[in-house]
C-alpha cells in the first residue's frame, strides 16, 4: 500500500503530495486539466525504472520540468508499506546543465528508516560499499539487494491504467505480469495470472457472469506456433456463440479487464491499481456497479485509485475518499484538497455540474 507520494517540479505537480495513506480506495474528481492523469504519469515513471529502464533519458524529457524550468530538480518521493516493511524512495533528476543531459542529482533507498544505499551524483554508498554509476543512470535496477529486488518486482505489477479497447485484440505470444497501461498485452497477463493461480478461473468467471448475464466461459486456444488468442463464449436457449475477444465491444472488453484486476489482487497481490477514467466506454446503468466492484475487492487487500466525471462513479465513493485536485490555470500548479475541506452547497454531483467547487 502507498502510504506517501510526493512530486515536485513535473508538469503541472509542484510540492504535491497525494494523502492515500490508510486509504484502501481513493477518487481523483477536478476539472481536465486539473492534474489528475498527471500524477499516474509520475507513478508510471518510478515503473519504468522499477522495470528495468535505467537512463533517465528515457522516462523524462526537458519538457516535463515545470514551466521549463530546468535548474530545479524534478523529485519524486515515494513510502510503500511492503511484507511488514516501511520502504522508502527518493530520486531527484536534474537539468542538463551540468554535463549536457538529464542525469541524476540525488537518489536513496531505505527500509525501516535504515538507508540501503545513498547516492549523490555518480557516487552511490551503501554499508560497506561504494560504487559509481553513470550520472544519467537511476541506480535503483542496478543495486543488487533483496529488498530493493522485492519493491521493483511490486512497483513492476502495479497496473496503471488507461485501456484503449480499440487497440487490444488479445493475442499473445508469451506470459507477463506486468500490464501494460493501455492492456494491449491483456492476453499475456491471462496466461500467467491462470499459470500462477488456476484458481483464478473461478473468480474471473463468476465476474463476467454477473456484469454480462449470457456469458459462458473465456478461453485462451492456441491459434498458431507459441501464439494464444482470447475467446469468450456465450449461450442461451438458442445455442452457444463463441466471439474473439477482438470483437467484442469496448465496453465488454473492460469488463474483461477488471474481472483479471480482481482475479489478480486476490491471487498474487496485494496490488496498486490507479484506474483513468475507469466509467469510460459503460453504459449508465454499468458505472456504479463496476466501480463499486473494484472498490470491494480492494478494501482489505491492496489499494484502488480511480479518476472521473462520471456522477455514478463519483455517487460510489464517500467524502472522506474523494479528494479534488484543482488548478486556477495552466500557469499555476495543481492543489488537492480533501472534500471535507471544501464548502460544498448542496449534493456535490449538483455542485460540480454547476461549477460550484472551489478549494
Amino acid at each position: 500500500m502507498i502510504r506517501r507520494f510526493y512530486v515536485n517540479n513535473f508538469r503541472c505537480l509542484e510540492n504535491f503530495e497525494l494523502p492515500i495513506a490508510g486509504q484502501s480506495s481513493v477518487l481523483l474528481i477536478g476539472k481536465n486539466g486539473s492534474g489528475k492523469s498527471t500524477v499516474a504519469c509520475a507513478l508510471q515513471i518510478l515503473q519504468t525504472i522499477a522495470r528495468g529502464t535505467s537512463r533517465v533519458g528515457e522516462v523524462i524529457k526537458a519538457k516535463d520540468f515545470t514551466g521549463g524550468r530546468l535548474d530545479v530538480p524534478v523529485r519524486f518521493e515515494i513510502e510503500v508499506e511492503l511484507g511488514g516493511s516501511q520502504i522508502a524512495y527518493m530520486l531527484a533528476i536534474e537539468g542538463p546543465g551540468r554535463v549536457n543531459q538529464l542525469h541524476i542529482k540525488e537518489e536513496w533507498f531505505a527500509v525501516d528508516g535504515v538507508r540501503v544505499f545513498s547516492r549523490e551524483f555518480a557516487e552511490a554508498r551503501s554499508p560497506g560499499d561504494t560504487q559509481f554509476i553513470k550520472w544519467d543512470l537511476a541506480a535503483l535496477p542496478l543495486v543488487q539487494n533483496p529488498s530493493i529486488l522485492a519493491f521493483t518486482q511490486w512497483f513492476s505489477r502495479l497496473l496503471l491504467l488507461r485501456p484503449v479497447p480499440s487497440m487490444i485484440s488479445g493475442n499473445s505470444e508469451d506470459e507477463t505480469h506486468e500490464l501494460f497501461a493501455d492492456c494491449t498485452n491483456v492476453g499475456a497477463w491471462f496466461s500467467a495470472i491462470l499459470t500462477h493461480a488456476p484458481r483464478a478461473y473461478g473468480q474471473i468467471e463468476a465476474y463476467l457472469h454477473e456484469v454480462i448475464p449470457d456469458f459462458d466461459d473465456i478461453r485462451n486456444p492456441v491459434i498458431g506456433k507459441g501464439a494464444k488468442t482470447l475467446v469468450l463464449s456465450f449461450r442461451n436457449d438458442l445455442g452457444t456463440l463463441p466471439i474473439p475477444f477482438q470483437d467484442l465491444s469496448d465496453g465488454e472488453k473492460c469488463f474483461v479487464i477488471a474481472a483479471l484486476v480482481l482475479a489478480a489482487n486476490e491471487s498474487y497481490g496485494p496490488l496498486f491499481c490507479f484506474w483513468d477514467e475507469p466509467d469510460n466506454y459503460l453504459a449508465i446503468d454499468e458505472v456504479g456497479h463496476f466501480v463499486t466492484a473494484l472498490r470491494k475487492a480492494f478494501h482489505n487487500r491492496g489499494q484502488f485509485i480511480a479518476t472521473s466525471h462520471n456522477p455514478e462513479a463519483i455517487r460510489s465513493f464517500s467524502e472522506g475518499n474523494t479528494l479534488y485536485l484543482h488548478r486556477k490555470s495552466h500557469l499555476e500548479p495543481t492543489i488537492v484538497r480533501r472534500l471535507s475541506e471544501l464548502q460544498v452547497n448542496g449534493p456535490l454531483v449538483d455542485a460540480l455540474i454547476r461549477g460550484d467547487v472551489e478549494p
